[in-house]
């Protein structure tokens, strides 16, 4: 996924402690609108999650970011990319 817009298609989202199958369009690298479908623009990439769960705004308390030592590996710039979107297989 590399375009900051996209539609995230028939994801299990967990949200506000309920379960969902649901569309999910992300605008500018923003969640705009979360729907049971939602039509992708002409513009936007699309990533069907058929099978995954999607998390929006998960926050991984158990991170490590290897600062100080160990910044070849990562660090703070490149692991926090990963919490904008959390899509995880179960």
């Amino acid at each position: 996924m590399k375009s900051s817009n996209l539609v995230i298609k028939n994801a299990t989202l967990v949200n506000e402690g309920h379960k969902s199958i649901a569309d999910v369009q992300i605008s500018q690298g923003r969640i705009e609108r979360i729907d049971a479908s939602i039509d992708t623009p002409i513009a936007y990439e699309e990533y069907d999650a058929s099978g995954l769960f999607l998390i929006p705004g998960m926050i991984d308390d158990q991170v490590h970011f290897r600062e100080p030592g160990l910044t070849r590996k990562a660090d703070i710039g490149s692991e926090s990319r990963v919490t904008r979107c959390f899509i995880a297989h179960i």
